[in-house]
């Protein structure tokens, strides 16, 4: 039994999405390997890469509705007040932003970072700039997803990232989620930001790795500030 668990824990399920192209690195990998052995392994990598890219992990989330789980796996490279994109509808006062960066190794199956109703989802056309920039969450292609959760209205936005160009939402308009619940997925290289009602105390720090799924951004109902970090 040690054994199989292992064997299941060590081959990660592959997103359906990513099929097509693992096929197409694989076929383009022979094409090369018919020319150069050299190019057989090159391709070999990037094939192996591909199916890492698209993996699409199992992952244990705390369903619990005062907390906010992170929708991406990533490093959270913001933490603090922003305006949320127009489209949306939210407004022009500002929210708690928690922005998740995801680069070229990192899972980007996306999942829902409360429990609610989705109750509009937008997308719009943009540029490609690097999504660590600030101000990709205003400029760059996006798709955002309003949710009314038990605590209120939040918001996750997709954003593309200087490789992405294609983000993928198979939620609907209406439909209820569950936290963790996945939503959506970007190729290749992106940032999902979450913005937050009023109530909502980040439990995040600038810097921190977060998983989708499992880590905790913020906590409604909270009394203490923002962490307290060091790195050792």
């Amino acid at each position: 039994m040690q054994l199989l668990d292992t064997i299941k824990k060590t081959f990660v399920p592959i997103h359906r999405e990513g099929y097509p192209f693992i096929a197409i690195f694989a076929v383009v990998t022979l094409a090369m390997g018919y020319f150069s052995g050299f190019l057989l392994w090159v391709g070999a990598i990037l094939t192996a890469w591909c199916i890492y890219f698209f993996r699409d992990p199992e992952r244990v989330t705390p369903v619990d509705d005062s907390l906010v789980i992170s929708p991406a796996d990533g490093v959270v490279t913001a933490v603090g007040p922003a305006v949320p994109p127009q489209e949306l509808g939210l407004g022009g006062a500002e929210m708690t932003r928690i922005s998740v960066f995801m680069d070229v190794f990192s899972c980007h199956v996306n999942r829902a970072p409360v429990r609610g109703r989705i109750t509009r989802i937008e997308h719009r056309p943009g540029r490609f700039m690097n999504a660590e920039l600030d101000k990709a969450s205003s400029e760059n292609e996006r798709n955002g997803l309003v949710i009314e959760s038990p605590n209120g209205t939040v918001a996750a936005v997709q954003i593309a990232g200087l490789v992405a160009r294609r983000i993928l939402c198979w939620a609907e308009t209406g439909s209820d989620t569950m936290v963790g619940e996945r939503f959506g997925l970007i190729r290749f290289g992106s940032r999902v930001d979450v913005y937050l009602p009023e109530g909502a105390v980040p439990r995040v720090a600038i810097g921190q790795t977060a998983v989708g799924g499992e880590t905790v951004l913020a906590e409604f109902g909270g009394k203490e500030a923002a962490p307290v970090v060091r790195v050792s």
